[in-house]
């Protein structure tokens, strides 16, 4: 396109940020769509402008993480831009709005959408925000405000306690009861003992006893039945609690690997362990201080308008203003305490990242880059949190102030009346007493808010797992697989991550017992193809069956039992040697781990370990050499005898003798099974009975290695690359040992004689 000097058009219709230049490189440019133009701004603002007519099409395609878009005409392309899949949907965003361009130029008088047209949600047709594929609309309905009611949800978790909470209820009612006792006796002790005492009439010793007596028996009995009721309910909470995590933390584990794609590792740890924390002492303590201050304020009521109505109205003045500020500051609570979870879960995300990748972080001395991510994370959690508390710090006072006034006007009216004799002092006393229990009360109430909403924020997190459905769904009519041949047919299957098509229309036939060898480029789908197999995603189309029948039709954990993993990367626990071998046959015998050991050709290295095979292995399998970690993960896979086998790139992390001993490992591995392979290394391949060639999602080749050869096509130019790759590396290595073997020239020659 030629540089221009024009003015910019006011706002684009669509803009994409190119970060890739055609090398590949990172660079950054603007990409925008004017109505009948389309620009592409570079970083030092020159711009380059490509009028829009008929016949001019974008093209969008995408491999191995890189999308490309290609501007062509009838004849020929006109210009290209490059850019990671990060900026995909702004790119799709631009060939939408082109191909409305194009439309409205080449069918003007058509019923084409105008200049200003705009997209419509796909879901609700509502209509779509300029330069946005999210509908607000729907967005609002997923951002979902946490509101109280979620605590009701938690019933499904109380219900198996359901008559210890009845009885914790019940202790409550009668602890509360006993507690309302003493002031109701200081009504006689008043007005029968120490107003007439005062006037000169001698105290009845024993009526003094009895009711001294009652006090001491009330106050006892308020305080056993309490300790009962706070150590059952205590109990009955934690228990929910457990409950509640271990649900949460199977249901995580059941769900697909899309969802964990999706999540970041400390808000997952956040949730299930700090929320569900925070649940607990929610349900032991401030539920059931809410739940006494109901029956206190309902009983205290009941108690006031039985002494004097008149008075007990007086009393209840400032509630319409207490409720008022909690219905005024509960949304606002509500709200920021869900901001709070989500900015807490950012701060375990920075630790959940840097401690297991520390060796990383020192490598690159990146202590103070972060220090600095931590010091952000905590900044934005100490904002949100002021600003919560500068709400919460206006409002409890205002609470406290609302209820001291309160009292003073109980004073003043019970003053009043007592002048005019209509009720006595020990009468007014006995308000006092109990407007300070049912202010107190009130007051507690008023604070509960916080917690309420905290757990709210914290239990709709929790909820938001569990009402996470699985990608990867259990059959409800499931099918047993009592014997498995180990048989894989593929039939016109396709699969997408999200907006991007990873695999296409692909078939293909695996016998039982054979062994087959996945290659091609790096993002031609093997991988995914794998993850298929096993079933850690599900298919977009098409089925795979195992031996005649769709996978999708077995239990998951059934059908997983039958497929042995050798990873890249193999991942150990923390734990022996002995229970890491044996992590997928817990109940195996010493005897099984020790022969599953020496077929992976581990046993010689496991003794040399200083407690053998029990000894510990670190997180990550650290103290372990990746070649070591790689057979003990074989000798798992081993351990389990699986029908099918899948070798992800086994040996392209470890160096020749290494990868030798792996081989010889692998060669024990594979026999009799059904076996997939991908590695990165061709020649590591030539044992496969049939090579599956893939490129861009599709497999393009099949057969042999001397038959795929002989074909040249797109096997033989995989192979020639990597040959002529090795041939220069060999060379290299040759001119190294040459210099270093030849005699060096002398810095200071002598002259010779």
């Amino acid at each position: 396109m030629p540089p221009v000097s024009t003015p910019s058009p006011a706002a684009p219709l669509a803009r994409l940020t190119v970060d890739l230049d055609e090398a590949g490189h990172f660079a950054r440019s603007e990409l925008e769509l004017h109505p009948g133009l389309l620009r592409h701004r570079q970083a030092d603002g020159t711009a380059h402008d490509q009028p829009l007519r008929a016949g001019l099409a974008l093209r969008h395609t995408d491999h191995a993480g890189v999308a490309t878009l290609s501007l062509h005409d009838e004849h020929q392309r006109l210009a290209s831009w490059r850019f990671t899949l990060a900026q995909n949907p702004a790119a799709l965003r631009l060939v939408r709005q082109f191909d409305r361009q194009i439309a409205m130029l080449q069918a003007p008088q058509a019923d084409a959408p105008g200049e200003d047209a705009p997209l419509l949600c796909p879901t609700c047709q509502s209509v779509l925000p300029p330069e946005s594929d999210d509908c607000e609309t729907c967005a609002r309905e997923r951002a979902e405000v946490p509101s109280t009611w979620v605590l009701l949800r938690l019933w499904r978790f109380a219900r198996p306690y359901r008559w210890q909470l009845l009885t914790g209820f019940l202790l409550t009612l009668a602890s509360t009861a006993a507690t309302l006792v003493p002031p109701y006796l200081t009504i006689p002790l008043m007005d029968d003992v120490l107003i007439p005492f005062q006037n000169g009439q001698r105290i009845d010793t024993a009526y003094v006893t009895l009711l001294l007596s009652g006090l001491l028996g009330a106050g006892l009995l308020a305080w056993a039945l309490g300790w009962a009721r706070t150590w059952l309910l205590a109990l009955v909470s934690e228990r929910i609690a457990a409950d509640l995590r271990t649900s949460a933390f199977d249901h995580l584990l059941g769900l697909s690997l899309d969802y964990f794609g999706a999540k970041r590792t400390g808000d997952l740890m956040a949730r299930i362990g700090s929320e569900t924390d925070r649940l607990s002492v929610f349900l032991s303590l401030h539920a059931l201080d809410f739940l006494t201050d109901v029956l206190m304020l309902g009983m205290t009521s009941v108690i006031l308008f039985s002494i004097n109505p008149w008075l007990a109205l007086v009393t209840l003045l400032p509630l319409p203003f207490i409720a008022w500020m909690i219905h005024l500051v509960r949304d606002r609570l509500r709200t920021g305490f869900e901001k709070v979870d989500r900015v807490w879960g950012d701060v375990t995300n920075v630790l959940a990242d840097t401690i297991p990748g520390i060796r990383v972080v020192k490598a690159f001395a990146q202590e103070k880059r972060e220090s600095d991510r931590f010091k952000e994370a905590n900044t934005q959690n100490l904002a949100v949190n002021d600003r919560i508390n500068k709400t919460w710090s206006l409002f409890s006072p205002t609470v406290t102030l609302l209820t001291d006034v309160g009292l003073l006007v109980v004073w003043a009216f019970g003053i009043w009346q007592i002048s005019k004799g209509d009720i006595t002092v020990g009468v007014l006393t006995a308000f006092i007493a109990y407007i300070g229990r049912f202010y107190g009360r009130l007051d507690s109430m008023s604070r509960i808010v916080s917690v309420t909403q905290k757990a709210a924020a914290g239990a709709k997190r929790i909820f938001d797992i569990l009402d996470h459905v699985s990608n990867v769904p259990e059959p409800s009519d499931p099918v047993d697989a009592p014997t498995v041949k180990g048989g894989l047919s593929m039939r016109d299957i396709a699969f997408r991550y999200g907006n991007r098509s990873v695999i296409r229309n692909l078939d293909l036939d695996i016998r039982p017992g054979e062994m087959i060898g996945l290659v091609g480029h790096s993002g031609s789908g093997k991988s995914t193809l794998v993850n298929l197999i096993c079933r850690f995603y599900d298919v977009s189309a098409g089925s795979i069956q195992l031996d005649g029948t769709d996978i999708r039709r077995f239990r998951v954990a059934d059908y997983r039992r039958h497929i042995g993993l050798v990873l890249q990367e193999p991942f150990l626990f923390f734990g022996t040697v002995a229970e890491n071998i044996a992590y997928g046959k817990p109940g195996a015998t010493r005897a099984e781990i020790v022969a599953a050991a020496r077929a992976a050709h581990a046993h010689d290295f496991i003794l040399r370990l200083p407690q053998g095979y029990d000894s510990l292995v670190g997180e990550r399998g650290q103290g372990l050499s990746g070649g070591e970690r790689q057979r003990i993960s074989i000798a798992r896979a081993l351990l389990i005898d699986p029908h099918i086998l899948i070798l992800d790139e086994a040996t392209s992390a470890v160096d020749t003798e290494t990868e030798k001993e792996i081989q010889k490992a692998l060669d024990n591995l594979v026999q009799g099974r059904t076996t997939i392979a991908i590695a990165h290394r061709l020649s590591t391949l030539r044992k496969a009975d049939r090579l599956v060639v893939m490129d861009r999602g599709e497999v393009v080749e099949v057969g042999p290695h001397d038959e795929l050869i002989a074909r040249q096509g797109h096997y033989w130019r995989l192979y020639e690359a990597q040959a002529r790759q090795a041939a220069e590396e060999d060379a290299e290595h040759e001119d190294a040992l040459l210099a270093r073997h030849l005699p060096q020239p002398s810095a200071h020659p002598t002259a010779q004689n």
